[in-house]
């Protein structure tokens, strides 16, 4: 009988200790951060047919947030129209299961990351008047997402607060200076979409309409913005340039430069879940992982 015990609870523990550490759902996990969306849902698709494969909830974690990044993109979206709804049955499912639960308490941050791509998602679909995509989303949002916050670092890597005299210098242009110190009056706005102006800003709103006290006219979206501006090398960055984010569907979120030349960027930007902020990219994953380029509109 105590030998049976034994067995018993050395098979079980056997068995935590492989759900823990299978191969293939490292690989998973691998994939999905090198952004090989496709691969990841090919593969977890797979393993949800493997009945070996029943006893883990990871793979139809992986399913959902893999179909959650490539249903942003029109064209994939296009030829699989009930994806968005899939993932959320998924989501709410996992909600639902132990398992499940204790996956979704592991993987915090990337639902945290992902909830800030769907708002910038979003917000990019309600200024093109695509409604019913923007009611979708938002309704997913709404009822997989609403508890969790979103991710935001506005601190330096040793969590001291950013202070403008550390990133505004006298050897600056004075139109670049001006910029700077223009948008600074502007911390601590909220963001509201379609916003461009003291009363609320979105991204783009509040890049045009800092430009706009130069006498600069800015294209109203990110995405313009990013396609209208000159393209510049990171080491030639300086306060004043524009910096450019893609969530996998193209530009989505711009931001200002406020350091100076030579110096890790640091930008100000209308955040959706803070508003306009200070943001040091190199110490926040979220912005580094999705930095798309620099552009300039200032001679």
């Amino acid at each position: 009988m105590v030998k049976s015990i034994f067995l018993l609870t050395a098979f079980l523990s056997v068995s935590v200790l492989a759900q823990a550490q299978v191969k293939e759902f490292d690989q998973l996990e691998m994939f999905f951060a090198q952004k090989h969306y496709k691969m990841v849902l090919r593969k977890a698709n797979r393993f949800l047919d493997n009945p070996e494969y029943d006893y883990s909830q990871v793979p139809s974690y992986y399913a959902a947030l893999a179909t959650m990044q490539l249903v942003q993109n029109d064209r994939w979206r296009k030829t699989h129209p009930s994806a968005l709804k899939e993932a959320q049955e998924r989501f709410l499912a996992l909600r639902k299961n132990k398992d499940g639960q204790k996956i979704i308490a592991a993987h915090i941050h990337e639902l945290s990351f992902l909830k800030r791509d769907l708002i910038s998602w979003a917000e990019d679909l309600k200024r093109r008047d695509k409604k019913e995509d923007f009611n979708e989303v938002q309704q997913f949002i709404d009822a997989v997402l609403n508890d969790l916050k979103t991710i935001d670092t506005v601190t330096e890597g040793n969590g001291t607060s950013l202070d403008a005299s550390e990133v505004v210098s006298e050897t600056s242009s004075k139109e670049r200076k001006k910029l700077v110190q223009y948008a600074e009056k502007y911390i601590g706005t909220p963001y509201v979409w379609a916003g461009e102006n003291p009363s609320g800003f979105d991204c783009s709103g509040f890049t045009s309409y800092v430009y706009q006290s130069m006498g600069k006219e800015l294209p109203r979206r990110a995405v313009d913005q990013y396609n209208a501006s000159k393209k510049i090398k990171e080491r030639s960055v300086q306060k004043g340039d524009l910096v450019f984010f893609d969530n996998g569907s193209g530009v989505s979120h711009v931001g200002m430069v406020i350091s100076e030349k030579g110096e890790p960027v640091v930008m100000i930007h209308a955040s959706s879940s803070q508003g306009v902020i200070r943001t040091a990219i190199d110490s926040s994953d979220y912005w580094k992982s999705r930095l798309k380029g620099y552009g300039t509109f200032v001679d």
